[in-house]
């Protein structure tokens, strides 16, 4: 862990996105009834654990190394980048997925086409980017609180 001790902020990237990513498992459960380990490290999923890690990167950038330091601004537009994918683009792709599954299950039967399923589940609602957020922010902060200065 030493090799890391003079980059908190990878450490805060990488315990934003493994905070996140386990968040899932209690998250599902609580609203399906039922553990689904899987949900942990695929796409979507209560909190986005892409707006987490960049969200934790980001705001560790501007504690750790300064808000007027230039990495700062640059995480800032990738960070707005990724969260705008992830609860519009993404999002976009998997109603698409749901339509072009439905499509093949009720004009296409037979061997004429590979029939393996499309991910419908690959982006983001805005509450599950919202709370990608701030578990993203709340894992840095803590970071930040009791990281040795």
């Amino acid at each position: 862990m030493s090799i890391l001790a003079g980059y908190p902020e990878l450490i805060a990237c990488i315990m934003g996105w493994l905070v996140s990513s386990l968040l899932k498992i209690p998250t599902y459960y609580s609203i399906h009834r039922r553990i689904n380990l899987k949900q942990a490290f695929g796409t979507g999923g209560m909190p986005s654990s892409h707006a987490a890690t960049v969200t934790a990167t980001t705001l560790a950038i501007g504690l750790f190394s300064g808000f007027d330091h230039p990495a700062f601004a640059l995480a800032v537009a990738v960070s707005m980048i990724v969260i705008y994918d992830a609860a519009g683009v993404r999002r976009e792709a998997g109603y698409h997925a749901v339509i072009i599954n439905r499509l093949i299950d009720e004009y296409v039967k037979g061997p004429l086409i590979d029939q393996k399923k499309l991910k419908e589940m690959i982006g983001h609602t805005p509450l599950e980017v919202v709370g990608g957020v701030i578990s993203g922010t709340l894992t840095t902060l803590i970071l930040w609180l009791i990281w040795p200065k």
